[in-house]
């Protein structure tokens, strides 16, 4: 069959389209996205070996509520070029949106032809674009249970997924990536990061604790900071040869799978994609939330790992605190603690996410 995806903006939104796309392409179905040319996705779509319809639309600000009539505008003609498209093409079986606005006008156009469609909610508090397209969908799938309140008695059906992670991930070998990091078999991997803008309290957190850190001589650190921090970070770790030998310092890390699969622990925020691929790797990990997050969902995101045994979570305010170090230096230092979380972890079954959407998908096209 063929299937339509409408992701955008962001990578939390993009990657898990692209892991059911290849879920997808994997049992031979043809899958094309929908999105704007000017976003990431039209950079990631592409090196993953997808085609991108193009179409441009822009939100709507509710704290000016002028920019509707713009929004409007814009859904309509992006509606009538994907009618132009698929005309040309061949119309889908089936199409999915995964929250961004992108995925408006291609759910209308669904819609209006009568083609099953599906929604994804990544997060644990919905989106507004998902509210607004639940009511025709086939099927809503949801990563958090917590998110199914806000589809109750608009979607047809319901379905818990959890979030679809890339086979990059899931597939990556632990015996390769800490051979590609020259870590020894009785050296302790921690992976700080912050999410793609990294995370200034936790950045400086853990700079606060490089000497207890250092102190350990089988633990090794990989560090992302994220773009904007990198400079301030490196100068306040100042780091000699033999430290910088042990401590790896980079503004973004670009293969997360092997990073994961390298990690004995982790330390980060709790955004919908960090806490998926946490779980899909069953790395234990101690999470941060980002306190500012939309209706705190970062911490509704991170109970899921800590509910189930596989995760410590401490709150932003207590960074730098002894507690702080206290239950860095648990995870860093207990590798039964560590074998206990990794096995919480691995009986949530994260990595299956793709082929249970993949599933709903097919479901709504027999």
């Amino acid at each position: 069959m063929k299937v339509a995806i409408a992701a955008g903006g962001t990578a939390g939104h993009i990657n898990p389209a692209l892991a059911l796309a290849e879920e997808l392409r994997e049992r031979g179905h043809k899958v094309v996205f929908v999105g704007q040319t000017r976003r990431l996705e039209a950079t990631l779509v592409p090196e993953a070996g997808f085609p991108l319809v193009p179409i441009e639309v822009s939100g709507f600000d509710r704290s000016r509520p002028w920019t509707l009539i713009t929004a409007v505008r814009q859904i309509f003609a992006a509606q009538r070029a994907l009618e132009a498209h698929f005309s040309i093409e061949g119309a889908p079986d089936a199409a999915i949106g995964f929250g961004a606005y992108v995925e408006l006008p291609l759910m209308r156009w669904c819609a209006k032809k009568g083609i099953p469609y599906l929604l994804h909610e990544q997060n644990s508090v919905a989106g507004l674009a998902n509210k607004v397209s639940a009511k025709g969908a086939a099927a809503v799938c949801i990563a958090f249970p917590q998110a199914e309140a806000a589809f109750s008695g608009k979607a047809k059906q319901i379905v818990v997924t959890g979030n679809p992670v890339r086979k990059s991930v899931v597939s990556a070998s632990r015996e390769d990536a800490r051979t590609a990091c020259g870590l020894a078999d009785d050296e302790v991997l921690l992976l700080v990061f912050g999410g793609s803008l990294g995370a200034r309290h936790i950045n400086q957190a853990v700079c606060g604790l490089k000497g207890e850190l250092l102190s350990r001589p089988k633990l090794r650190i990989l560090h992302s900071t994220g773009k904007d921090e990198y400079n301030s970070v490196v100068e306040a770790l100042a780091l000699t040869e033999d430290e910088a030998a042990r401590w790896t310092v980079a503004p973004y890390i670009d293969d997360m799978g092997a990073a994961l699969a390298a990690a004995d622990c982790v330390l980060s925020r709790a955004g919908a994609s960090s806490v998926a691929e946490i779980a899909a790797r069953a790395v234990p990990s101690l999470l941060i939330p980002y306190p500012f997050a939309t209706a705190d969902h970062q911490t509704v995101n991170a109970h899921l790992l800590v509910d189930a045994g596989a995760a410590d979570m401490l709150g932003d305010a207590a960074l730098g605190t002894p507690e702080f170090a206290e239950l860095l230096f648990a995870l860093t230092d207990n590798a039964s603690k560590r074998a206990l979380m990794r096995d919480a972890a691995a009986s949530l079954g994260a990595a299956r996410a793709a082929q249970a959407l993949a599933d709903c998908v097919e479901k709504a096209v027999r």
